[in-house]
């Protein structure tokens, strides 16, 4: 697997033990079982046409987080319905 320079950068601060990882918090915890949850709560089928590009974009970016490219759409979706996902402004 070929890593960028930021990848570098952060496996060799890993490695030489300049950072650590750390267990996920209560809350945090609760969060991840809360949104697990919710996933296998879906209960709404969609289709819906999406340019190619863009579609693979989607799913190059759910291939490096390591998740079903509906999963990430869903979550996506999601997020700007409850206000997470916000529009850049232009300029």
């Amino acid at each position: 697997m070929k890593l960028d320079k930021e990848e570098k950068d952060i496996l060799s601060a890993y490695e030489s033990g300049s950072i650590k990882t750390k267990a996920p918090s209560k809350k945090e915890l609760k969060e991840i079982k809360k949104a697990a949850e919710n996933t296998f709560k879906k209960d709404c089928r969609i289709t819906i046409r999406l340019y190619e590009h863009d579609l693979k974009g989607i799913q190059k970016k759910a291939m490096e987080l390591g998740i079903p490219y509906q999963t990430l759409i869903s979550a996506m979706i999601h997020r700007y319905v409850e206000g997470d996902l916000v529009e850049k402004k232009a300029g």
